[in-house]
């Protein structure tokens, strides 16, 4: 019987990690392998160097060093990746935009997903995210994996956010495909600020709770008042959440839409991985 027969997000054929070389990067790396494992995907990692042309030639050796270590750093995952049987491709790129090179990697060797790490969890929330991260969510043509370092994905509750939009509804088509294979249990919230928005509140949860109905699988509906990001971020650490799924728009507007989002706050502040989808805008977020 084939390991991919129990890949939990279907058959995903590339995967790509997306390292900078720092502990943080960590939960990625092993959440990647085990995940390409599972499903007899190819693994892509690639690194991005940043420098410039006056550091280049001012500072050579430094150059030098990070370079020897970048490259022993990538064959340590390669390493790791062949051990549990996983094919394994690396790339060290030299240049001053690591997010463009995340990107451009992930076009060029037609990713499924993007499994990427996130800086801790102290100071602003841009920080807290990552500018980098936020780039790459924002510009990937693929799925987005954000993975903190101590965060295991199990797969036994997921929590998606839904607000009723097409890019909502793409994350909620997502997490019970997940739950079909996993066996998962599904926690659906879709917040408000006060009680006029609960019968539209409720009509995205129920909507939720049909779709898993439809596919045997468990699900639970809240519709708590508050801030969404709050809410999220508070129901996953208290239900034994390993993975969030949210939607983003897939077009124009996106990057205006993400900046200073719920979706931003929940990647940088969740405890547990989140997965970014996108779908189309079919009506005004306030998720």
């Amino acid at each position: 019987m084939s390991n991919a027969q129990f890949c939990p997000v279907g058959r995903l054929d590339k995967v790509l990690i997306a390292t900078d070389g720092s502990q943080y990067s960590e939960g990625a790396i092993r959440e990647a392998i085990s995940f390409a494992s599972k499903c007899s995907s190819r693994l892509y990692v690639c690194m991005t160097i940043e420098t410039n042309p006056e550091y280049e030639t001012t500072n050579t050796s430094v150059l030098e060093k990070e370079e020897s270590e970048a490259s022993a750093h990538l064959e340590a995952i390669r390493s790791r990746a062949q051990k549990e049987g996983v094919s394994c491709e690396t790339t060290l790129h030299e240049g001053i935009d690591a997010a463009q090179a995340i990107i451009d990697d992930a076009a060029e060797k037609k990713a499924d997903v993007i499994f990427i790490g996130r800086r801790g969890r102290k100071g602003l929330m841009k920080a807290l995210m990552g500018e980098l991260a936020a780039k790459v969510v924002i510009d990937s043509p693929c799925k987005v994996l954000v993975v903190p370092r101590a965060a295991k994905i199990e797969y036994r509750n997921i929590l998606v956010a839904t607000d009723g939009s097409g890019h909502s509804i793409a994350a909620v088509k997502e997490a019970i495909n997940i739950a079909k294979r996993c066996g998962s249990r599904i926690i659906a919230l879709s917040s408000i600020r006060s009680n006029e928005e609960l019968e539209k509140a409720r009509a995205n949860v129920k909507q939720v709770l049909d779709m898993a109905a439809g596919e045997g699988i468990e699900a639970e509906a809240l519709t708590p008042e508050g801030r969404s990001y709050n809410l999220i971020v508070e129901t996953a650490g208290g239900r034994g959440v390993d993975l969030i799924v949210m939607g983003i728009p897939v077009k124009s507007a996106i990057e205006k839409f993400f900046t200073g989002s719920a979706t931003e706050k929940v990647i940088g502040a969740a405890g547990c991985a989140v997965l970014i989808v996108k779908g189309e805008a079919s009506v005004p977020a306030t998720v």
